[in-house]
């Protein structure tokens, strides 16, 4: 069949400047080309001689065509092959015997391409070349009427190339600088709030995204959560989740194959649309952008906006380039919250360092053997287990020690002991405190904080006083016993814990059943294994023990230079007191006295002062005495604040004489209504 010249020309040219996009040009080209030439792939190529090597722009075939950026390394050989040794036909090369020649072979073997004979067209613009279109047959021998054909082209093609190059160039240059503005803004901040919102203000110079978010999958779980949120006012922190069916998390697991797409249907995408409905999106448009480097997926980056039909690969191809800039910031942001909440975890409770000293100092519990060895028989029976533990017993008994005695013999000891005095957090105060809030939660919340409960994950939590707790705290409370997880003021979700509580009081809790001021049902949740902590008045055999490890303790903490010894009698003034501040009224004793006398020998005559010897009984036989706990202590404590002048705080004060804590005791007279202030 005859071929008309102009007509051939007209169309090819047509089709090579038909498209701005190269490969989709060389496409074109070659399904027009195949009507006349048996032509099976043709590439555009450019030799690179800063690297010795040739960089292949283009490649189009029968089934795709593509924008490439190959090099293809020329040996010695390749490089200094003759032109004068080829076959040249108007202006072409032919090469019927490729294999033979070392620079066709080479580039064949690259490409991996089957080859019977090849055309080879250098791409001339003002003496200079510009680079080379390479046309191959798989099957047939190129003749020379194929090489006139193709060299009828050459014009063309070498305007296509030019331009094609010249437009790189300048992408290359614009490329740069978004990279560049993008990634300072991304990297900008350890906020990943502040992060994603001034990069999606930036990308909305050239994507028309109307929010962003980060995405992370739970592979345990076949989840995802978006946790980062992004629009034109704000960044914030959200906790939207998706649950994925087995055929669609097996994808995603694969991280080889992930591939990052644009979806302007984005309701309908498998992936996307659980994620939309949990935000209540309607019609959408969307980009997501995996971010994996070496193989490591930590996450995703995804824009979306209202609408369909919103994004092109152009688009997809300028969030890509970000893809390592937000992989570090996501990584960084991550680390640097991983080292707020160990600091977090440090200030907590000093624990690790408070055990040490303890190792050093001598941790042991005085009198275990002794007057506390069947406390310490359950302690052991119910340390290895979970179970809620209540301590019973007087305000100084040391029901802390006990408490901590448990976690230490526990399988939690390497977590968390976090205390808590119910009687001393403010009711406006308690939720907070007990259960964290979120950032901007209420007035004052300027950023987000982890509550008790929270922070003693993986460990034990030490409720004290809970018989203080108010009536509203006791339902919350019973709610995180039964659920096993707390909610945050301010916050969407629920957050799991696990903890094992231990719950210490003086008060008699079946009696404020009674009265209505317990829940039963929370007492029979924190009554699961109950220990009575004997008085001192009950085991006064423990006293001389006691006594030698306060003035050992004391001693350091004072940095005295030799430990005083006690007076002859010293022990039989100690024996004869009544205790009433048990434990740690014995320990204040001691330091007075130590205080008072550093060198010794220390006396302990002070106790049979009248002063603290007509406080002890809170009510005599001949009195007109009522039975109620709670007017029963209200009674006592007028009468030692009558002692100390209405003084609380201070030496002699009533919070001294009673052996507690100033701030334990202005709580128990707040609640039983007993007035502040001397004049009281």
């Amino acid at each position: 069949m005859m071929i008309d010249d102009n007509d051939f020309f007209r169309e090819a040219t047509m089709r090579i400047c038909g498209s701005l996009e190269i490969e989709k040009a060389l496409g074109s080209c070659l399904q027009f080309l195949r009507e006349s030439l048996p032509l099976d792939r043709i590439i555009l190529q450019q030799f690179d001689e800063t690297q010795n090597s040739m960089r292949t722009i283009a490649i189009a075939t029968e089934k795709e065509c593509l924008s490439v950026d190959y090099l293809t390394p020329l040996s010695e050989e390749a490089r200094n092959c003759a032109h004068e040794e080829l076959q040249e036909f108007y202006g072409v090369y032919l090469f019927d015997t490729p294999e033979t020649c070392a620079i066709s072979r080479e580039m064949l073997d690259f490409h991996k391409a089957t080859c019977t004979s090849l055309i080879v067209m250098p791409l001339q613009s003002e003496e200079q070349i510009v680079g080379h279109l390479v046309c191959i047959s798989e099957k047939e021998i190129l003749a020379k009427e194929h090489a006139r054909l193709i060299s009828l082209l050459k014009d063309p093609f070498t305007i296509a190339l030019s331009n094609t190059l010249k437009h790189r160039s300048e992408l290359k240059l614009y490329d740069r600088d978004f990279f560049w503005e993008a990634t300072k803004r991304i990297c900008g901040s350890l906020d990943i709030k502040k992060a994603l919102w001034q990069s999606l203000l930036f990308l909305q110079n050239y994507i028309p995204a109307e929010e962003a978010a980060l995405l992370f999958y739970d592979s345990s779980k076949g989840t995802v959560t978006l946790n980062t949120q992004a629009d034109s006012s704000e960044g914030r922190l959200v906790n939207f989740q998706a649950a994925y069916p087995a055929e669609i998390r097996t994808v995603l697991e694969n991280v080889e194959q992930l591939e990052d797409f644009v979806d302007n249907r984005a309701e309908e995408n498998p992936i996307a649309k659980p994620i939309l409905a949990a935000m209540g999106k309607g019609k959408s448009s969307a980009i997501l952008v995996r971010l994996i480097v070496e193989n490591v997926w930590i996450g995703s980056i995804a824009l979306w906006a209202a609408g369909w039909d919103k994004f092109n690969d152009e688009h997809l191809r300028l969030l890509k380039q970000l893809k390592i800039p937000y992989f570090i910031a996501l990584s960084n942001s991550r680390r640097y919250s991983e080292l707020l909440t160990l600091k977090d975890l440090l200030a907590d409770d000093n624990r690790y360092l408070q055990e040490e000293l303890q190792k050093i100092t001598g941790s042991e519990i005085i009198g275990a053997d002794f007057g506390l060895k069947d406390v310490m028989n359950k302690v052991r029976s119910v340390a290895a287990l979970s179970s809620p533990v209540l301590l019973q017993g007087e305000t100084g008994v040391g029901k802390e020690i006990i408490a901590s005695a448990i976690h230490n013999a526990s399988q939690r000891r390497d977590g968390p002991f976090i205390k808590v005095n119910c009687g001393a957090i403010p009711e406006t105060l308690m939720d907070s405190e007990l259960f964290g809030h979120e950032k901007g939660a209420f007035t004052g919340a300027i950023d987000q904080k982890r509550g008790r409960f929270e922070r003693a994950n993986g460990g034990t939590i030490f409720l004290d006083e809970v018989g203080e707790l108010s009536p509203e705290a006791q339902v919350r409370l019973l709610r995180v016993l039964q659920e096993k997880e707390i909610e945050r003021i301010g916050g969407t979700a629920p957050i799991k814990v696990d903890i094992r509580v231990i719950a210490a009081t003086h008060r008699d809790l079946e009696s404020m059943i009674k009265e209505g001021k317990f829940r039963e049902d929370l007492y029979f949740r924190l009554n699961v294994f109950p220990v009575y902590i004997p008085t001192l008045r009950e085991r006064r055999g423990d006293i001389p023990g006691l006594v030698q490890h306060f003035i050992q303790k004391k001693s350091r903490e004072l940095q005295l230079s030799s430990i005083p010894t006690l007076a002859p009698n010293a022990y039989d003034q100690l024996l004869a007191h009544n205790w009433p501040g048990n434990v740690r009224e014995l320990e204040n004793i001691v330091e007075r006295a130590i205080i008072l006398n550093r060198e010794g020998p220390l006396s302990f005559s002070e106790l049979g002062n009248e002063k603290l010897t007509e406080i002890t009984p809170a009510f005599t036989s001949g009195e007109a005495a009522s039975y109620n706990l709670d007017q029963v202590m209200a009674d006592h404590i007028r009468k030692v604040l009558k002692i100390a002048n209405g003084r609380v705080e201070g030496k002699n004060g009533a919070a001294d004489l009673l052996g507690i804590n100033p701030g334990t005791l202005r709580g128990r007279m707040r609640k039983l209504s007993i007035a502040f202030g001397r004049n009281n």
